[in-house]
């Protein structure tokens, strides 16, 4: 099991290594700093500003939590404290089916439905003139897709808590909302951030979905209804057409690791929150 565990690592380590060793020559050419904040993407001139890219894939995924976690929070406070065995025996399995579904498949629900939607409403109350591919139909998709992680964590968490602790505050003659507001709530809410910091690393590393329906235009975008061009569609639509531009594959694998960093740095936060959740219910 230890050397199952220690491969694990390794490969961790071995991608990352290759990805600094495969984008150092661009970084020898222009500081990381540069990268990183310069707008323009137009690679036979030789320039690779990754700006656009990165706020596109923040601002998304932003979005994407602000649309998920009320919803999913709700629904996860609902059936472990309100839902009958009956409602909970349903909705669980239709959850984790709901994980089970390729990504192509909402980005296609996406193109088919909620592109469609976002652009007919734009036209009828705000009256522009938009394609419906946007930063609010990635989010869209991508609040669905990561909605099973939320709910299915956020629940397990929540029906952790000690039912001593529930007893406890209705005894005082609280009701069972101010229950779960006061007590319940507040001693999950580490587990439940650490689901939200778990969902963030899902929608923040998701390719298929979000190229299919967020538009890819290299632009900062200056409201959700403006196309937006994420990393990981960055890497995977430019990345099986590259010629022989200098620089270019290693400029997409410098945005390639900036994703991993990003992710991996999430996910070490959420794996502490949870581990000092663990050490707590003792």
């Amino acid at each position: 099991m230890w050397i199952v565990s220690a491969f694990s690592i390794a490969l961790t380590l071995i991608i990352a290594s290759d990805l600094i060793m495969k984008s150092a020559p661009i970084l020898t050419t222009q500081a990381a700093i540069e990268l990183l904040t310069t707008s323009v993407w137009n690679p036979p001139r030789g320039e690779f500003g990754l700006y656009p890219f990165i706020v596109g894939t923040f601002v998304v995924t932003g979005l994407t939590l602000l649309l998920a976690c009320p919803v999913c929070i709700l629904t996860a406070v609902y059936l472990a404290e309100y839902a009958p065995r009956r409602v909970r025996g349903i909705v669980k399995p239709a959850v984790d089916v709901l994980a089970g579904i390729p990504s192509v498949i909402f980005g296609l629900w996406g193109v088919l439905f909620v592109v469609p939607l976002i652009r007919t409403y734009a036209a009828l109350l705000l009256g522009i003139d938009i394609t419906g591919y946007s930063v609010l139909a990635g989010a869209v998709v991508l609040a669905i897709m990561v909605s099973p992680i939320l709910i299915s964590i956020s629940e397990e968490v929540i029906r952790a808590v000690p039912l001593q602790l529930r007893e406890a505050s209705v005894a005082l003659g609280a009701t069972n909302w101010q229950t779960t507001k006061h007590v319940v709530l507040r001693k999950s809410l580490p587990g439940v951030f650490a689901a939200v910091v778990l969902a963030f690393g899902r929608a923040f590393g998701e390719t298929m979905a979000v190229l299919m329906v967020v538009g890819n235009v290299p632009q900062v975008p200056h409201s959700i209804l403006d196309p937006a061009y994420p990393i990981p569609a960055l890497i995977a639509n430019e990345y099986g057409e590259m010629l022989s531009i200098p620089y270019y594959e290693s400029a997409l694998l410098f945005s390639a690791l900036i994703l991993l960093v990003v992710i991996s740095v999430f996910n070490i936060i959420a794996r502490i929150i949870l581990g000092k959740l663990e050490v707590r219910s003792f």
